[in-house]
């Protein structure tokens, strides 16, 4: 389950991060999960919650904004939603288009409170 290093990660960067700005407290923790980045955001709550039960840190909440893939249109220049293969671009029809997210897995934002 890599669910639980990357939850593992995210803490150490959120240690780091405060360690830095002396003196403030991580109130939450904001992560961008892409569709295809094969991370099941449930067991990410699940093993971040599980490794900061009884730490300093137990009151940080994580958000997990989930991504759907995205594609671009070579032709008519739409960006749009690609739910299904093949991806054809909705407002010209052609097929020429490319992905341009889904994969994400990146680090957010922090919501930080000064001490």
């Amino acid at each position: 389950m890599h669910e639980m290093g990357i939850a593992s990660s995210v803490i150490d960067a959120v240690r780091h991060e405060s360690e830095l700005r002396n003196g403030v407290r991580v109130l939450k923790v904001g992560l961008r999960v892409g569709e295809f980045a094969a991370v099941d955001p449930e067991s990410l709550r699940f093993c971040f919650e599980a490794l900061i039960a009884g730490t300093d840190l137990q009151h940080l909440q994580l958000d997990v904004q989930f991504c759907h893939r995205r594609n671009h249109c070579q032709h008519c220049g739409e960006y749009f939603e690609a739910a299904e293969f093949p991806f054809i671009c909705p407002q010209c029809d052609s097929i020429a288009t490319e992905s341009k997210g889904g994969d994400e897995l990146e680090f957010a934002y922090m919501e930080i409170e000064e001490t």
